[in-house]
């Protein structure tokens, strides 16, 4: 259950040059409730997310913690945090206008602190027109729409009240010529560990490259990716990369090693806690695509069931799929 005890909205509109802080909270009822209960749960199921650890020296932090313990009130809290972030964002290349949302959240009575980022977006709205005539109903674009209920915020944080674990999502600036990340390097000053789906992604990525090397079946490989995941997250929430590496190479050593290594090497060494209803959904097939562009999409319970599927290496060097025990075949549009 969410519980939004504080929100406020902040307006940073680089089009006009106009920096709307707001004085006052929102009130958290009806449609404004709708849309922040919506959001705070993509949020919190988002797989893009990276956890972070606040730096000894952050001064969010040191912010957070005085309005924590009632030192300066959400307001005036929210307003460093906007602060904050239209000084990073002004001077970068990509100066998207944008609302920003301070909520103060109890998430099933876990306190937690959330940041969103909405860049303005363009859309058409109707709008009330009064000539000599009359009125006059016309169609307008609005560039300062926010995102609706089946779109996703474009940066987010959320910092455990208790914890000071951080989970968030950002994206690149240039700012001086450098490429930033500006909510973890200059909002919250933390350290990030890869994300739940940065982290399958090199999983894949590893064991094809592995794969490859030593001239193994490079769809078997990824289908037995696919069917660890997909067991490992039905008992539990964390997925430990490395782990994965000894069960797909199980039967060769020379091969686990390289996986192991590049993974090290990369800096995906520590498990990461996925959702799992999400991660499951992903994992439960195996699509293939064939040189002549015909698809299939196999579950991946019956990948390395001969009774069901069968690979076939031809003596000139292709290879054929046989599908097994088929009493039914429907066409799909």
């Amino acid at each position: 259950m969410i519980v939004i005890d504080k929100a406020i909205l902040h307006i940073l509109d680089f089009n006009t040059g106009t920096i709307g802080l707001s004085d006052e909270e929102l009130v958290v009822e009806n449609s404004i409730e709708e849309f922040l209960l919506k959001h705070i749960e993509k949020s919190l199921a988002n797989q893009d997310a990276k956890k972070g650890v606040f730096y000894e020296d952050s001064e969010f932090q040191h912010k957070l913690e005085d309005y924590l313990a009632g030192k300066i009130d959400f307001v005036i809290f929210s307003k460093y945090i906007a602060d904050t972030l239209e000084k990073a964002i002004s001077h970068a290349e990509e100066m998207a206008s944008a609302d920003l949302l301070i909520c103060d959240v109890r998430v099933d009575e876990v306190r937690k602190i959330i940041i969103f980022k909405a860049n303005s977006h363009s859309g058409f709205i109707h709008q009330i027109v009064q000539t000599e005539n009359g009125f006059r109903n016309d169609i307008v674009n609005h560039y300062s729409i926010m995102p609706g209920l089946a779109q996703k915020m474009d940066e987010f944080a959320l910092v455990d009240a208790v914890t000071k674990e951080i989970s968030s999502f950002s994206k690149k600036y240039t700012i001086d010529g450098n490429s930033i990340f500006v909510f973890p390097e200059i909002l919250l000053e933390c350290a990030q560990t890869p994300s739940p789906k940065e982290t399958i992604k090199k999983i894949n990525q590893t064991v094809k490259k592995v794969t490859e090397a030593y001239g193994q079946d490079e769809c078997a490989a990824a289908a037995a990716v696919k069917s660890y995941i997909a067991d490992n997250v039905q008992q539990s929430n964390q997925l430990d990369p490395l782990e994965a590496g000894k069960e797909v190479f199980k039967d060769n050593p020379s091969m686990q090693e390289d996986y192991d290594r590049q993974l090290k090497e990369a800096g995906f060494t520590e498990p990461v806690a996925v959702n799992s209803e999400a991660t499951l959904k992903k994992m439960r097939n195996h699509k293939l695509k064939t040189d002549t562009g015909i698809e299939l999409t196999i579950p991946v319970d019956y990948f390395d069931n001969t009774e069901y599927v069968e690979f076939h290496n031809n003596a000139d060097g292709s290879l054929s799929i046989t599908l097994k025990h088929i009493q039914n075949i429907m066409n799909r549009l």
